[in-house]
Formats: structure tokens, C-alpha cells, sequence
């Protein structure tokens, strides 16, 4: 870890702390991530290195943030584990509170809106394409980078070697905005239809009229508020998921009412992005197909 000059903690992520550093040798910057991995006596586990394995090759997308080096040091007689990403300094929440705090407070415009859909989907549909399901997909874990207009996913491929925690690394309690209704009533299978369902809750942040609900919207009893309670009609099975309980019955409002900004063809993918049956989600790769993309020029991603 010599080769790195540490320059602030930028955040404690779900795995554990973030800095801000330096190569020494090339100047460029990057973000380290301590994570809190449990190495047995024969070193890292293997579940860890394939999961490791798995980012690397995820992260030659130009959509997923590269993984540039990983890094085993000794603290304290405890082997830790350091992952060097590239470092872009803001997130998509930052990105929107930019826009939506402040003295002047204004809309994302809908054409930044169109192009950072467009390389989430395809940035899931590549993961989902390596039968990688990132699970915990939000605007926290979303990067930016504002001059070039990209769009990358971050916090992934580690999911199934460290767990989803609900707790963060500071024992905050981790947002559940963003994660799919079956993973909340606690289905033990669930497949890419939970990334698809967190894309519609950040496609509806971005667009939300923060008026008509709160902020954000896709809170889980605004879901229900919004969506309707969901039935065995709608989602076959709900009623004999674990965590199923019997909730105030809701009727569906119209969706189109909490993004009013909202083209119709946006709000037709948002409204398949948001289907309670996980299997009557549409796919990453279909929701680039779909028409709401037509006028965005596609040959430049």
C-alpha cells in the first residue's frame, strides 16, 4: 500500500471504508475500499476470489466502475484486503440533490435523464448477461462522472461472498427505497427481476415530483399508496411469502400522476420496470428496445 497516498475518507460504503487516494507512481487518482473480509488461515476465501474474479471482468464495461488492483495487507497481525477502483467524485444522489437543493432549485433535464437510463440499462443487462445480480442497486451506488456524461455502477459483484447487510458498515440502517417488493417479504429466490425493479425506483427518483408524495417517492408504504396493494391476481404467490402480512388494501392509482414531467413513453417502461410479479418485469436488455429510447442516439454508448 506504499504505492498510495491516502487523501480523505470519502464514506463508509456497505463493505466497509472508502479513501480517496494517489498513486505515487502515475499521479492518478483512485478510491480505495478496506473491506471487511474474514480471511481463513489459508488466506482469502475462495468465495471472495471469485467474486473478485467476477469484477474484474464485469469491469472492463465502461459502465461498471474498473476495478484497477486488489491489495492484501497485514494490520495489527489481521490480513485486510484493499480494492482500487477508479475514482470519479460524485454519485448520482449528489447529482440530484444538486439539482433539487439550493437557493435554485430546478429539474434534471429530461434528455441527462434519457442517457443515464439508457447506460444503467446497460450496465445491468451486462451483469445480468455474466448471471451477476448486483441486489443492491441506488443512487448511492451509482457514480458520475459530470464531464464526460457517464454513468457507472458501483458496490457490485460482491454481494454474494460478504451478504446484503441491512446494517451499513457505521450500523445505519440501510436504505430499502430501492429494493424489490419479493426480496422485502422475504423470498429465498429471486432472480435479475430485483435490479430491474430498483432501476424503475431510481428512473421514478429522477423524474418524481417531489410534491405529490415526499422525497423520494419509492418509499415502501408510497409504493403500496401508489401501486395498489398487490394481489394473488397480479403476483401469483405473494400471500405465502414469509414476511407476507395482511395490509391495508390500496387501489392502484395512476402512476403518470407522480412524474407528471414525464413523457408517456416514459412512464410505459417505468410501469414495466415496476410490476409486482417479478416475472412480468421486463428485462435490462428489452427496456433498451423500448420506445421511450427512440430519440436518444445510441451510437455514442
Amino acid at each position: 500500500m506504499e504505492k498510495y497516498e491516502k487523501l480523505e475518507k470519502v464514506g463508509e460504503g456497505t463493505y466497509g471504508k472508502v479513501y480517496k487516494a494517489q498513486d505515487k507512481a502515475t499521479g492518478q487518482l483512485v478510491a480505495l475500499k478496506k473491506t471487511r473480509l474474514e480471511m481463513d488461515e489459508e488466506g482469502i476465501p475462495p468465495t471472495a476470489l471469485r467474486e473478485i474474479s467476477l469484477l474484474q471482468l464485469l469491469s472492463r464495461s465502461i459502465y461498471i466502475v474498473r476495478l484497477l488492483n486488489v491489495e492484501q495487507v497485514e494490520k495489527n497481525g489481521k490480513p485486510l484486503l484493499y480494492l482500487v477502483f477508479e475514482y470519479l467524485d460524485t454519485d448520482l444522489k449528489k447529482f440530484i440533490d444538486s439539482h433539487r437543493r439550493g437557493t435554485n432549485p430546478r429539474p434534471i433535464p429530461s434528455p441527462v435523464i434519457q442517457s443515464f437510463l439508457y447506460q444503467l440499462c446497460k450496465g445491468v443487462a451486462h451483469c445480468h448477461s455474466h448471471g451477476v445480480l448486483h441486489r443492491d442497486l441506488k443512487p448511492q451506488n451509482l457514480l458520475v462522472d459530470k464531464e464526460k456524461g457517464i454513468l457507472k455502477i458501483a458496490d457490485l459483484g460482491l454481494g454474494r461472498a460478504f451478504t446484503i447487510p441491512l446494517k451499513s458498515y457505521t450500523h445505519e440502517i440501510v436504505t430499502l427505497w430501492y429494493r424489490a417488493p419479493e426480496v422485502l417479504l422475504g423470498t429465498t429466490h429471486y432472480s435479475t427481476g430485483v435490479d430491474i425493479w430498483s432501476v424503475g425506483c431510481i428512473f421514478e427518483h429522477c423524474n418524481a415530483d417531489t410534491h405529490y408524495f415526499g422525497y423520494p417517492l419509492m418509499q415502501c408504504a408510497c409504493t403500496e399508496m401508489l401501486l395498489g396493494t398487490p394481489t394473488e391476481e397480479q403476483w401469483p404467490g405473494v400471500g405465502s411469502l414469509r414476511d407476507w402480512h395482511a395490509y391495508p388494501q390500496w387501489k392502484p392509482q395512476n402512476l403518470a400522476r407522480a412524474v407528471p414531467a414525464l413523457e408517456p413513453e416514459g412512464v410505459d417502461l417505468l410501469s414495466k420496470m415496476l410490476q409486482y410479479d417479478p416475472a412480468n418485469r421486463i428485462s435490462a436488455k428489452a427496456a433498451m428496445e423500448h420506445p421511450y429510447f427512440d430519440s436518444l442516439d445510441k451510437s455514442q454508448f
